[in-house]
């Protein structure tokens, strides 16, 4: 076997076997023999999703040449996938294109090298060394989370993974916007939250073989988003329920809700270091947030429940997502307003009418448990404005001045929001003189209608939601027993003088009526004795038949006892009748839960079992009849 120690020159010369005579010396003929030559391995960009191989052994690796180099050379080429496997290839994604050139497809990416070698045919081959690994393989690169919109603020990871990478190892290489410069460059993940095109390839650790480029990741980052609450109903009832609605533009995946009562921020908030305001979140210029319960960690649901409210309040929301959690800015705070007044906070209107000329400065002046007021409005939609930008507050009232406008009023101490009066401004020549707060029913109230020059309003008529009120007195309406039903949109019309052929109208205002304790228990009488009546009827049904089940079941054991002389079977009679004695005094014992059921089947409601009462009803009578 050749090595390369053999390298020098070589001549030769002949001499007759006997020995008398010798040739001259041949010419000397140089042998080169060099190490072992390795082949070498490129790769072509791909094309079509497919790339190109090209081995070739001490020659260009241009596919003219090596082609020449290998026809006239004598190699052969053979071809392996890994990085240490020494098994020939063998797989349908590699098509051989020509002795020294193969074509990979994208399933069949990975880590390839080649050798040459030559010779054969009962002489054994003579192999090159394994050509450095080449990489077929494709970086591809991920978000996590992937949202469809990234916003200021918000960290998303990028990953660069290697198809088919095998248990190779690996470093990487980022492709960033401008200006920007990974922490760890050559790692498989970043972290970002910049704008701009991201891409990545991957290299062979200890080589010079890159992957193809990923596909361009494009990353727009939004500014913080501002979600949007809405609030129904806008105006309670008492012991309404009020449902939130959290809207964020343009929604997106992965968010949870954040409630949030609006609490007003006292002047000294950010000078109390170390109290209790410490601990809340700036919602608004004017307002700090308080967590709702059961909304520590966000509800799954784009809505919430506020069972029970009575009061004006106002209300706010946020959303949140990721790990740790990104949120979004908080909502504009929005509010329920009651007309309801209570002795802690209360707002008066001085002259005391819902609508007001645009010449008049109402007065609004605020009562109850506290020595700091402010009165807002809410116009229109945005947040409250105070009265310091429409009038002026000397203690606990505020002045309004030319500028103030129509909306909805009330007053607010640091824990206590005032009722609210809805007040609008008018251009007109009439007004509709009605009350601004709730009437309760039962009690009187007088509508007028009003002149901006004070004059007497001729020949007046009244209209509740747009007919025509039958009112002999004409000037006035007087009720003077409000019940519900005069709830409604009230408005006047009249003549500006006896002659005059001039009709004024008035713009429309509600008049709300509120129920009263009495009313509300004498209400409830007739219930109370339909209730008593029914519950009557049905206990003397349960006794009549607990006093035959008793009879028959007492016939039953003397019949038993006469034809077997009280056997066991006996004792199990008596034992069935005393299980149905206590079945009938369970029920006997419930009358709350009768009650409740022939209650509610004369309202719209269902039962727990969600069937309608009267069949709960039955059930109970025909659940007991069965028990014979």
């Amino acid at each position: 076997m050749i090595r390369t120690s053999h390298s020098g020159d070589y001549w030769c010369m002949g001499r007759l076997k006997d020995g008398t005579y010798s040739t001259d010396q041949s010419d000397v003929f140089t042998l080169k023999v060099s190490g072992r030559p390795k082949a070498r391995l490129s790769k072509d960009s791909p094309v079509e999703g497919r790339v190109r191989l090209t081995c070739s052994v001490g020659t260009s690796s241009s596919s003219s040449s090596s082609s020449s180099s290998s026809s006239s050379s004598g190699w052969n080429y053979f071809w392996y996938r890994g990085e240490t496997s020494s098994e020939p290839l063998n797989t349908p994604d590699v098509t051989v294109l020509s002795i020294e050139q193969i074509s990979v497809t994208r399933g069949g990416r990975g880590v390839y090298r080649c050798r040459g070698g030559r010779g054969g045919r009962g002489d054994p081959v003579y192999y090159t060394d394994f050509s450095d690994p080449v990489v077929a393989n494709r970086a591809v690169v991920t978000l996590q989370p992937d949202w469809p919109e990234i916003y200021s603020g918000e960290t998303i990871t990028l990953t660069c993974e290697i198809e088919d990478g095998g248990d190779a190892e690996w470093e990487y290489e980022w492709g960033t916007p401008r200006a920007y410069t990974p922490q760890n460059p050559r790692g498989s993940m970043i972290r970002t939250s910049r704008s701009g095109d991201y891409w990545c390839k991957g290299r062979l650790k200890d080589g010079t073989s890159y992957t193809d480029l990923s596909d361009v990741v494009t990353l727009r980052v939004s500014d913080k988003p501002l979600p949007v609450l809405t609030v129904s109903p806008l105006w309670l009832s008492p012991g309404d329920s009020v449902t939130l609605t959290c809207s964020v533009e343009p929604p997106s995946a992965g968010w949870r809700f954040f409630w949030y009562k609006a609490v007003r921020k006292p002047p000294d908030m950010y000078r109390s270091f170390g109290d209790h305001w410490m601990g809340y979140h700036s919602l608004h210029n004017s307002y700090v947030a308080e967590l709702l319960p059961g909304s520590t960690n966000g509800t799954e649901q784009d809505s919430y429940i506020v069972h029970g409210q009575t009061h004006t309040a106002g209300y706010a929301c946020r959303a949140g997502r990721g790990d740790p959690v990104f949120y979004t800015q908080y909502s504009e705070p929005k509010f329920v307003w009651s007309g309801d007044v209570h002795p802690a906070a209360s707002l008066t209107v001085s002259p005391d009418r819902v609508q007001h000329f645009y010449k008049d400065s109402p007065s609004l002046s605020c009562e109850g448990n506290s020595a700091e007021w402010r009165v807002s409005r809410f116009y229109g939609s945005g947040s409250p404005s105070f009265c310091s930008v429409w009038g002026t507050m000397t203690e606990s009232t505020c002045n309004m001045n030319s500028s103030w406008l129509s909306g909805v009023y009330w007053c607010e101490s640091e824990t206590q929001f005032s009722n609210a009066a809805n007040i609008t401004k008018h251009y007109g020549d009439v007004l509709l003189v009605s009350p601004v707060r709730p009437v309760t029913e039962g009690h009187s109230v007088t509508l007028g209608c009003k002149l901006k020059t004070e004059n007497v309003l001729h020949d007046v008529d009244f209209y509740k939601n747009g007919k025509l009120i039958p009112n002999p007195t004409r000037g006035e309406l007087f009720i003077s027993a409000v019940t519900k039903s005069d709830e409604g949109f009230y408005k006047c019309r009249g003549r500006d003088s006896t002659q005059g052929l001039k009709t004024l109208t008035s713009a429309v205002s509600w008049l709300s009526v509120k129920y009263s304790e009495d009313t509300a228990s004498s209400s409830s009488f007739p219930v109370l004795l339909v209730v008593g009546l029914l519950c009557g009827v049905l206990l003397i049904i349960l006794l009549l038949l607990f006093l035959y089940r008793c009879r028959k079941s007492t016939d039953s054991s003397v019949m038993r006892s006469q034809s077997t002389n009280q056997s066991p079977a006996t004792d199990h009679v008596i034992n069935q009748v005393e299980t149905q004695d206590g079945h009938y005094a369970s029920l006997l014992h419930g009358d709350s839960c009768l009650y409740e059921t022939i209650r509610g089947s004369e309202e719209p409601g269902h039962g727990t079992n969600n069937e309608p009462e009267e069949r709960v009803y039955s059930n109970v009578t025909m659940g007991t009849a069965a028990d014979q």
